[in-house]
C-alpha cells in the first residue's frame, strides 16, 4: 500500500481510482465491508483503490483533549488498511483550509487531481465548510463529471450498528469479547518498548513501557493481557493510564506491562499487547507500599484468571 502524505504528493500513478473517505478509526468490520467493495470495484475497473483520511482527525482538531479516544493510532491503522488490500492511502492534514473547503474545491480534488472513477461514502458523510457537502452534492458532481457515486447503508452486527463509538463503549466497560466481534479481531495496542522511570524494578515488578502517542486511551485500568514480541507470546498484567500514585501532574496515558515468569530484556522491541480481561480500575494509592501490595494482588488475580 502506498501512503500519500498531502495533495502535493499525488502522482500520475495514483490517478484513475475508486475512492472512499473517512477516519476509519479501528478499521472495524463496517470499515472492512466498505474496503472490500472499494477493492472489488477497483479490480473490476482495473484501477487502484484509495482512501482519503485526515490527520489530525476532525474532532481532534476542533476538540483536542475532549475528542473521543482513538481505537488505533495512525501507524496501527496503516497496518490494518494494508491488510485489507487497499492500494493507496491519501492522508490530508486537517486544518483551517481543509475545514473550509467548498464543495467545488473538494470535487476538484476528486476530478482534477485523483481522476476518480467511482466514489463510495458512508450514509452519514459530511465535508467542507459548516459540513455543507453531503451525498447529494457528490452525486450531482458525479453526474456532471462522469464518476459513479454510491453510499453504504448502516452495517450491523445483530441489532447493533457497528461503529467506533460502540466499540469504545465495550472497551471502556471491559467487554473485550463484544469489541472483538465488532472489530473482527481481538483488541490490541502495538508499540515500541521504551525506557521509563524503572520504578517497577524498585518494588519487584519491572514493566515494559509503551508510549501510546495519543491524547486519550480508549481503555483505562488494570488488565490481563498477552504480549507478543519477536514471535514469542507472554501473559502479563497491564496498566493503562496516568499513574496517579507516582505522577504529580496530568500526563499522556502510557501502557505498562508486567510479564509473568519473564526475565528477559524487551527494550527497543516492537510489541503487540492484546487485552483479555479487566481486573480493576486505575486508582491512586497512599504510597509505594500500598501500590506494591495492589500489584501483587493484581498478579494473583491474573494467574487465577489464566487457570479458570
Amino acid at each position: 500500500m502506498r501512503i500519500i502524505r498531502g495533495r502535493h504528493n499525488i502522482s500520475k500513478q495514483d490517478q484513475g481510482c475508486v475512492v472512499t473517505i473517512g477516519n476509519f478509526d479501528g478499521v472495524h468490520r463496517g470499515h472492512q465491508a466498505i474496503l472490500h467493495e472499494v477493492n472489488r470495484l477497483a479490480r473490476k475497473k482495473a484501477c487502484k483503490s484509495l482512501l482519503i483520511c485526515f490527520e489530525p482527525q476532525p474532532r481532534e482538531f476542533f476538540e483536542a483533549y475532549q475528542a473521543p479516544a482513538r481505537l488505533t493510532r495512525f501507524r496501527e491503522k496503516v497496518v490494518q488498511l494494508a491488510a485489507s488490500g487497499l492500494d493507496r492511502l491519501l492522508c490530508l492534514q486537517f486544518n483551517d483550509d481543509i475545514r473550509s473547503l467548498s464543495v467545488a474545491s473538494f470535487v476538484d480534488l476528486l476530478v482534477q487531481e485523483l481522476e476518480v472513477e467511482a466514489l463510495f461514502i458512508g450514509d452519514d458523510f459530511r465535508f467542507g465548510a459548516d459540513r455543507s457537502g453531503d451525498y447529494e452534492a457528490l452525486k450531482a458532481a458525479g453526474g456532471e463529471f462522469g464518476f459513479d457515486v454510491d453510499k453504504f447503508s448502516t452495517i450491523t452486527h445483530g441489532q447493533e450498528r457497528i461503529s467506533s463509538t460502540l466499540i469504545r463503549q465495550h472497551l471502556e466497560a471491559g467487554r473485550f469479547a463484544e469489541a472483538e466481534q465488532l472489530l473482527g479481531r481481538p483488541y490490541a495496542i502495538t508499540g515500541r518498548v521504551v525506557f521509563g522511570r524503572q520504578l517497577g524494578r524498585t518494588i519487584g515488578t519491572p514493566t515494559a513501557n509503551i508510549q501510546l502517542h495519543r491524547y486519550r486511551a480508549p481503555i483505562s485500568g488494570v488488565f490481563l493481557v498477552e504480549l507478543k514480541a519477536a514471535g514469542s507470546a507472554y501473559h502479563g498484567v497491564a496498566n493503562v493510564g496516568v499513574r496517579p500514585t507516582v505522577e504529580q501532574d496530568d500526563i499522556a496515558p502510557i501502557l505498562e506491562v508486567h510479564l509473568l515468569d519473564f526475565s528477559g530484556d524487551l527494550y527497543g522491541s516492537q510489541v503487540e499487547v492484546t487485552f483479555t480481561k479487566k481486573i480493576r480500575e486505575e486508582q491512586k494509592f497512599d504510597g509505594l507500599d500500598a501500590l506494591k501490595s495492589a500489584i501483587e494482588q493484581d498478579i494473583a488475580t491474573a494467574r487465577r484468571l489464566l487457570t479458570d
